[in-house]
């Protein structure tokens, strides 16, 4: 054979040389030196010399490798399904097992390779490679998986299912052969076993079970039935750990089923004791797929123990026992009628508060205009309503205790007082209806033409929105009024009404411009994550509740985006009803009505406008965090809920505060600093003290202002002299003389407001909680729930009631609340955690069988958010005809 090579190769190589010669005799007229002495042309015998060295290596190489195969013996063998072979090999010989088996287009069964290593160390592994009609899979034992820094685990036990090639025939014989071989000289002993897999179709709705391990992973075949276009693969276990993957590919060849290339193609996510993926027809063109399940090598992926850090990195790592038993169960989804349906009772929920909102506003509309046909008098005093004071906070009991009613409200409950009980009592009331009439037409008519002038008088002395007056003495003023014992609205009132409207529309305008701002770049970062997910098909990108994530179009979980629809839709509802408000209320002082000039809390509805604002970017933002939920983008669900409890606890108190209360740019700016700290707080809080220790000092020095700045009405001054003050205070009032604060009902809410504040200061420091998103939130929450219960609590303790729809509101909204919080904390998912420990807290859907836990506390919470707004917008209704220096502040 070797004479035969060498004769072919001396063949060509003499005409490649008789060639090159010619070749160069007809070029060498062309090529010419330029510069001669340069020009030494090779000698002739160099390249016949090479020639013939290339000739000689050649035939060397293709001989050696021909005695090297005649030197290693093939041994073939015509092997059986279900038999186990105990051979041995080594680098002189190399078995191929022949295999045969009838696979049919109606049937699928599966071919599992079982491969055993006897001894205990090997020189070199033996290396199995299996050649199928379309497929080649090869692997080694101890097949050598990697884990973190490089750890290698061996596995002598290894089983691999073979991949099966689809067939058009009805049935057809198919040959594959497991070829073994190894380069160690030593005889090494094996066990082979070649099985078939009977269950390697999973059935729809029925439970398989089956074991796993890092080096005998699973998988099995799905077939879409008839009329099915989306199933749910379900995986479970009793046991946590050893952490797996569970995986759904495409029936193609080959099946990437081990822990370092299973993420290579199809969708997987990792899983504990539970796993589910929602599986698409149309993302599958044969209408079936692969269900493969991996034990990963290590458990740090999910949550488990991280082994140490190995101090010779080529050391083999024995990994233990990592069998796991596994459940699987494929279920159909929810077809599209289901969609529908859900859909359709989104909106119906949301859209009947629509409707009666109209049926209460053409209640409301019929009850005006009998108003406007037979007007009241403004109430002036309790002589009026026949009523004495009830407390040292009622209406009559403010002139005795510092609080002085102008010349004319006195002059003009005399005169009512008078009429009353002179001209009217003369005859039976109901005896004289239409000059009763007359008689109240008259003194409202007059009152207003006197309101009218004077509020015109004091709104051309004051054209800035710090100054009421033009009086040299302004802030000497401004000290005496605000720290009166007792402070009436009519006192924190005195400011230009046109400019108050203005300087509170801007709470409006910057929380829009804010959103538009915010919301742009959220919403290409979530289209961005998403699209993430479906390319790479890393299901642990996203903390859905997989067990409820139903999919439409390139959204996983549609159902958890369109939940948030209520807040939207609620939030549009409440600007409608301020505005309305706000068109009635500005007709009314066209119409020059005393009781909107004069009465009542003063109407400034910017920070309504603000607030129905907010509630409908909170819905756009959560569904924008709920397109794919995660530890990053966390801060789009929270944000503007900082923004409404703010915004909420600003209204409050700008309720009987219009002149102090902060303005716009001061009020987003705090929020601003607070989401800040959100962002600090999610990124470098978890587990870092020094981070906990800064926020607690900052938030209990920024408790502090906020109680001296509430409890002084704004009167004094941060500089440096407030020490020497502080100390001043605490001498004449605690050691020199034993006194009480002056301002009780303040002082009982402000000490209230600390002991909150600084035990939730101190639980943070304590406990330091990971969730810091939601403990910030939590912070927000109970001052505002505080503050709300104070006013409550003062507006009934003042002799003020609450009517029927605000007390009706608060009811209904306490108890939405209550159940709402009932479903947010079921916990469906956290990103606290890994994802696949998140995955433990999912659950099947329990509403419409398309709705979660979730989704309710979305209803839920968007209704008590709307009813929570309302209350504040009603609450002072009662207050419409009360003067604003008979109304008490606190």
């Amino acid at each position: 054979m070797c004479f035969a090579i060498q004769a072919a190769i001396s063949l060509v190589v003499g005409f490649r040389l008789r060639k090159t010669v010619s070749d160069k005799m007809v070029l060498r007229s062309y090529w010419k030196c330029r510069l001669k002495s340069s020009c030494f042309p090779a000698p002739r015998w160099i390249r016949p010399g090479l020639a013939a060295l290339f000739w000689f290596c050649v035939t060397q190489l293709v001989c050696g490798a021909g005695a090297l195969e005649e030197a290693k013996f093939v041994i073939h063998k015509d092997a059986e399904f279900d038999m186990t072979y105990n051979d041995t090999v080594t680098s002189e010989n190399q078995t191929i097992y022949a295999f045969n088996h009838t696979i049919s287009r109606n049937k699928t069964e599966g071919v599992r390779v079982t491969v055993d290593v006897l001894q205990q160390y090997l020189e070199s592994p033996i290396l199995f490679v299996i050649r199928q009609k379309q497929a080649v899979m090869s692997f080694q034992v101890p097949l050598i998986l990697r884990g973190l820094y490089q750890r290698k685990y061996p596995y002598k036990h290894v089983g691999r299912t073979l991949c099966q090639p689809p067939t058009r025939a009805a049935s057809e014989t198919q040959y594959f052969f497991v070829d073994v071989s190894t380069l160690s000289s030593q005889q090494t002993n094996y066990q082979l076993r070649v099985s078939r897999v009977e269950s390697f179709t999973l059935q729809t709705d029925k439970k398989f079970s089956f074991t796993a391990s890092p080096s005998q992973p699973q998988f099995f075949k799905y077939v879409f039935p008839d009329g099915v276009d989306t199933v749910i693969v379900k995986v479970n276990s009793d046991v946590n750990f050893p952490c797996s993957v569970m995986s759904v590919q495409d029936i193609q060849c080959p099946v990437y089923d081990l822990d370092n290339n299973v993420a290579f193609i199809g969708m997987y996510q990792t899983m504990t004791k539970k796993g589910a993926i929602t599986v698409q027809r149309k993302d599958f063109p044969s209408n079936s797929f692969y269900v493969v399940v991996v034990v990963k090598t290590e458990d740090e992926a999910c949550g488990g123990p991280l082994r140490f850090y190995p101090l010779q990195p080529d050391k083999l790592i024995d990994a233990g026992n990592r069998t796991k038993d596994i459940n699987v169960v494929v279920s159909p989804a929810i077809n599209s009628e289901k969609y529908v349906i859900g859909m359709l009772f989104c909106l119906g929920i949301f859209l009947s508060f629509y409707v009666l909102t109209l049926l209460v506003s053409c209640v409301e509309n019929k009850r005006m205009k009998r108003r406007e046909m037979f007007p009241n008098p403004p109430d002036m005093s309790p002589a009026e309503t026949g009523k004495a004071p009830a407390s040292p906070y009622e209406y009559g009991s403010f002139a005795d205790n510092g609080s002085t009613l102008s010349s004319e409200a006195i002059t003009d409950s005399a005169t009512s007082t008078d009429n009353n009980y002179g001209y009217l009592g003369q005859e039976p009331f109901k005896r004289r209806p239409f000059l009763n009439h007359l008689h109240h037409l008259a003194i409202h008519i007059e009152r207003s033409l006197d309101s009218v002038a004077r509020s015109r008088q004091e709104s051309l002395s004051s054209v800035e929105e710090d100054d009421y007056d033009t009086l040299e003495d302004i802030d000497s003023d401004k000290n005496i009024v605000r720290t009166k014992k007792y402070l009436c609205v009519s006192d924190l009132a005195r400011k230009d009404k046109r400019i108050l409207s203005k300087k509170y529309q801007i709470y409006f305008w910057n929380i829009a411009t804010i959103a538009v701002f915010y919301a742009l770049p959220v919403i290409q970062l979530v289209i961005t994550y998403q699209t993430v997910v479906n390319v790479t098909g890393n299901q642990d990108i996203c903390y859905y509740n997989f067990l409820c994530a139903h999919p439409l179009g390139a959204l996983s979980a549609f159902n958890n985006i369109l939940s948030n629809l209520g807040y939207v839709m609620l939030g549009l509802l409440f600007l409608l009803i301020v505005l309305k408000r706000d068109v009635t209320h500005n007709r009314a002082m066209i119409r020059n009505d005393l009781n909107a000039l004069e009465c009542g809390i003063p109407k400034h509805f910017g920070v309504y406008y603000a607030m129905g604002t907010a509630l409908m970017m909170e819905g756009l933002l959560s569904a924008c965090y709920h397109v794919c939920p995660n530890y990053t983008n966390f801060q789009f669900d929270t944000s503007f809920m900082y923004m409404i409890a703010g915004l909420c606890m600003l209204k409050l108190y700008q309720k009987r505060h219009p002149d102090i209360n902060a303005s716009a740019y001061t009020a987003y700016a705090c929020l601003a600093a607070v989401i800040f700290f959100s962002v600090l707080g999610v990124v470098f809080g978890r587990g870092n003290m020094a981070f906990w220790i800064v926020f607690s000092v900052i938030h209990i020095l920024a408790t502090l202002l906020l109680s001296t700045q509430l409890y002084y009405m704004g009167r004094w001054r941060l500089d440096a002299g407030v020490m020497r003050r502080i100390v001043y205070v605490i001498y004449t009032d605690c050691i020199r003389q034993c006194s009480g604060p002056m301002y009780i009902d303040r002082m009982v809410l402000l000490v209230m407001g600390n002991i909150v504040n600084w035990s939730l200061a101190a639980y943070g420091l304590i406990e330091r909680p990971s969730d810091f998103a939601s403990y910030l939130l939590a912070i927000a929450i109970c001052n505002l729930l505080l503050y709300f219960a104070f006013y409550i609590i003062m507006k009934l303790r003042s002799g003020e009631r609450i009517k029927c729809l605000p007390l009706v509101c608060i009811l209904f909204t306490a108890v939405v609340w209550g159940f709402a919080l009932y479903f947010f904390f079921q916990g469906l998912s956290t990103w606290q955690k890994t994802p696949a420990e998140s995955r433990e807290h999912n659950r099947d859907c329990i509403l419409l069988s398309f709705f979660d836990d979730h989704d309710i506390w979305h209803f839920l919470s968007s209704i008590a958010m709307f009813g929570s707004f309302l209350v504040l917008l009603t609450m002072d209704d009662d207050l419409d005809t009360v003067q604003r220096d008979k109304i008490y502040v606190f």
